[in-house]
């Protein structure tokens, strides 16, 4: 018999919320439905031993005695996937998270302060994600993410690490290669660089930029949604196509980065993966532990900050806002705006900068343009509390604007310039040619950065309405356009004139923008 579709219609999908998309499939993804199609393609020998498709809670543990290590041994099976993330506090707390292909017993890391004495042991907790198989389209999926919470760390200190479980013993002589790095931020502020990017997926073109980002030795790289498109369509409904070994291939791709530069992540419109959880972000928190002191670390993972230094990090969750793709438009009911006025409001005074990184673009003239729904909620709230620097993906190219300030140029910022928000405004940067396939700029719309400088000349764009319209602009604020893949280094400064010296790099190392930003300078 025909296995039955499970599927949500697009035309149906696209007026649904992702809660309500959500419980579309919990209702249609009965489990004599799920079995049903298990048994189809059992019958052709592919599915044999694969779970039912009953939903399981994202963050459930596994048991102990996990059913897969009684016909696999420990020692056969070798994690893979490591990534790092500070919790709320990078000088004292750093999160390790993993990968198993198969339930492991007693998970655990070894930490000490040399790669030969790894004396410390803490357990590690495990969230398993379940995915119904799709006639069609994809088998049921069972993976397994790992998390151990270090804490109590010393501030500026390198740290060596091995993740393990019964039967694989990363301090052992034959898994001596598996132990990573990482080092807590300083006990003060002191100069050092972090890199940012959005967009990335899983390509040659991603890991080519990931080695680049890698010579910079960053303290640690921010991530501004898109992470791997599992889902690659984008508007979080089951209509997408969504592939979770995408999930697999992408922590692979990732880990001779991410294993010893903490990856700090938040949610575009590609990470709404409606199988999970009524927000669609149940996968997001199996998959990775970040900062907690979000305003709901439990429903919104994607919003956190933390401070490194003299800078002061806030991520946010632009879907809540987005009137481009709303399908999780207003699902905190405004808690993450309330929340980003406080914490802004904290920061400032207690560090030199504030830096912002979401998905949807702010000012971008590339496909997506920009999002009126991030200017009406957030804009002034970074005006109020003067942020130094915004940082966006979503368009798949490089923009930076000049300094903007209440909606117009405050003051242009060509290559090489330096720019004071207190008095200029604020520069908002795209940085979305991670390594997913490039867009362009309008048409007539050249490129223009360091080395190849066109004519500054304005830009017909437009930006997305709340009625989900694009209202035409002609603008002056596009400074710097790069169709390329590239990522963002940022060095900040301290001293008697503080400054963060932002770069954008080309996937093959060349710089292609350069400017600085200095308060009351």
């Amino acid at each position: 018999m025909d296995t039955p579709d499970v599927g949500i219609p697009e035309q149906l999908a696209r007026r649904m919320s992702m809660a309500e998309q959500h419980e579309y499939l919990r209702t249609k993804l009965t489990r004599r439905r799920a079995l049903t199609a298990a048994g189809a393609f059992a019958g052709g020998g592919l599915l044999a031993g694969c779970a039912s498709g009953t939903e399981r809670p994202a963050r459930a543990s596994v048991p102990a005695a996990a059913s897969a290590t009684g016909q696999v041994h420990g020692s056969a099976v070798t994690p893979f996937g490591r990534h790092l993330a500070f919790g709320a506090d990078p000088k004292t707390q750093m999160r390790i998270s993993w990968q198993v292909p198969l339930a492991v017993r007693k998970p655990y890391v070894r930490v000490g302060l040399t790669p030969w004495g790894l004396s410390r042991r803490i357990e590690a907790e495990v969230r398993d994600l379940h995915t119904p198989g799709l006639a069609g389209q994809r088998f049921a999926l069972d993976q397994y993410y790992l998390h151990a919470a270090l804490d109590n760390l010393r501030p500026g200190t390198t740290y060596y690490y091995g993740v393990g479980h019964e039967g694989f013993d990363p301090a052992s002589r034959e898994r001596h290669s598996t132990v990573g790095s990482f080092r807590t931020a300083p006990a003060g502020p002191e100069k050092f660089v972090f890199t940012a990017f959005g967009d990335q997926g899983v390509s040659p073109d991603a890991l080519a930029n990931d080695k680049v980002l890698l010579g910079r030795h960053p303290a640690f790289h921010l991530h501004a949604g898109d992470i791997c498109y599992a889902d690659s369509v984008g508007l979080g409904a089951k209509s997408d196509v969504y592939d979770p070994t995408a999930w697999d291939l992408f922590l692979r791709q990732t880990e001779p980065v991410a294993r010893s530069v903490p990856w700090m992540v938040t949610t575009g419109n590609h990470d709404m993966e409606a199988w999970y959880s009524p927000n669609g972000y149940g996968g997001q928190s199996a998959r990775w532990s970040l900062p907690d002191n979000g305003f709901d670390a439990r429903h919104a993972p994607g919003v956190y900050s933390f401070t490194y230094g003299n800078v002061g990090i806030v991520a946010l969750d632009a879907n809540d806002v987005s009137y481009e793709i709303p399908a999780n438009k207003g699902y905190t009911d405004g808690r993450q705006t309330a929340w980003l006025d406080r914490r802004l409001g904290e920061l400032r005074g207690t560090v030199d900068f504030v830096v912002v990184f979401f998905h949807h673009c702010a000012y971008s003239t590339s496909t997506h343009a920009s999002d009126g729904g991030v200017r009406d909620a957030w804009l002034p709230l970074f005006a109020k509390h003067q942020v130094d620097l915004v940082i966006n993906g979503h368009n798949h190219v490089y923009e930076r604007t000049d300094a903007i300030r209440g909606g117009r140029v405050g003051r242009p910022v060509p290559v090489g310039a330096s720019t004071d928000p207190t008095r200029d405004g604020i520069v908002y940067v795209t940085a979305g040619g991670a390594g997913k396939s490039l867009y362009r700029f309008p048409e007539g719309v050249r490129d223009s950065y360091e080395g190849k400088a066109a004519h500054h000349e304005p830009v017909r764009t437009f930006h997305w309405t709340k009625s989900r319209h694009q209202q035409h602009d002609t603008v002056e604020w596009s400074r710097v356009r790069y169709t390329g893949y590239s990522f963002l280094s940022v060095e900040a400064e301290t001293g008697a004139t503080p400054k963060l010296k932002v770069s954008a790099l080309a996937q093959n190392g060349r710089r292609i923008d350069y400017f600085e930003v200095r308060r009351g300078a």
